[in-house]
């Protein structure tokens, strides 16, 4: 008896201990969709059932939460008289331009700080400040220095995501081993070589995936730059919740938020396939780009070359 319930004992430790699934490990596409539609379609259930019915009845108040069926029943007007795919484009341009400057000025600053010790103690306290400040406190600085036009939302941007950019920066190229830079300066490589032949290079692919990841939350910082404004119409998908807000109108905010995730998930897609392509020995890309690079700037080689 006693040896059956050791042995009982032993089967049910052994059940417990197996894994039900790996701990860390990526899900099958399908199952990750699978998890992902009946996670959206959990929300659309939860928000279908706290507005359905008439107004008096409803769990969440019309003026407070309107129903799916009223929200989508403004997309004509949202699309037509709020000029929905104008203040997007908007939008997307400031964030370009803003971004873009972040990643030119950044990803040198940072590249120089990891190379060399002076650079970075130099930049610490100006990477702790940037990294640390509200950001909604850089809003009326930028509105004394740059003024309230365009150049002020990119230059806000800039301020809000240039330290970042470069502790990101920095961290990438202090990961790249020192057997690499040890072999360089065993065959006679300068300092400028190492740095651009050896830091770069290898550090390069998680510089871009920071920046990918980086400019989401750009994305989500123009929404704030947006929001204030004086004088005319300043544009942007952050001034259209902002009308719609003064307006006691919840129809097209709630458009204006769904819309804007599905454009970051799109943009962040892109730029995971770029990143693949790019770096296809760390991502399993197929290095399309690579190659139609070299070959133009190298001359493509000949079929009968590539076949030998």
């Amino acid at each position: 008896m006693a040896g059956e319930l050791a042995a009982g004992a032993g089967r049910s430790t052994n059940a417990i201990a197996v894994p039900v699934g790996p701990l860390r490990g990526d899900a099958p596409a399908a199952t990750a969709l699978l998890w992902g539609i009946t996670c959206v379609a959990c929300v659309l259930a939860a928000w279908f059932i706290a507005t359905a019915g008439d107004a008096e009845a409803r769990f969440i108040s019309p003026a407070m939460l309107p129903s799916p069926s009223e929200t989508f029943r403004e997309l004509p007007r949202v699309f037509g008289e709020r000029r929905l795919v104008a203040n997007t484009v908007r939008t997307l341009m400031r964030v370009c331009f803003g971004f873009g400057l972040t990643a030119v000025v950044g990803v040198p600053l940072g590249v120089l700080a990891a190379c060399f010790p002076a650079v970075r103690a130099f930049l610490a306290p100006l990477t702790v400040f940037g990294r640390n400040i509200p950001v909604a406190a850089l809003i009326p600085l930028t509105f004394f220095l740059f003024g309230i036009g365009e150049f002020q939302k990119v230059m806000f941007l800039f301020i809000a995501s240039v330290a970042f950019v470069v502790s990101d920066t920095t961290a990438a190229v202090l990961d790249v081993p020192q057997r690499y830079v040890d072999t360089a300066l065993t065959l006679g490589a300068s300092r400028l070589q190492i740095i651009l032949k050896v830091l770069v290079p290898l550090a390069a692919p998680a510089i871009f995936n920071s920046l990918r990841l980086l400019f989401g939350l750009a994305f989500g910082y123009v929404m704030l730059a947006e929001l204030v404004k004086f004088g005319s119409d300043s544009g942007g998908l952050g001034d259209l919740i902002n009308m719609s807000q003064r307006r006691g109108e919840r129809e097209p905010i709630l458009i204006v938020l769904v819309i804007i995730p599905l454009i970051a998930y799109a943009i962040d897609r892109a730029l995971w396939w770029l990143q693949c392509d790019l770096f296809p020995h760390r991502y399993g890309g197929h290095g399309w780009l690579p190659r139609l690079v070299r070959g133009l700037l190298h001359g493509f080689p000949d079929p009968e070359e590539r076949a030998a």
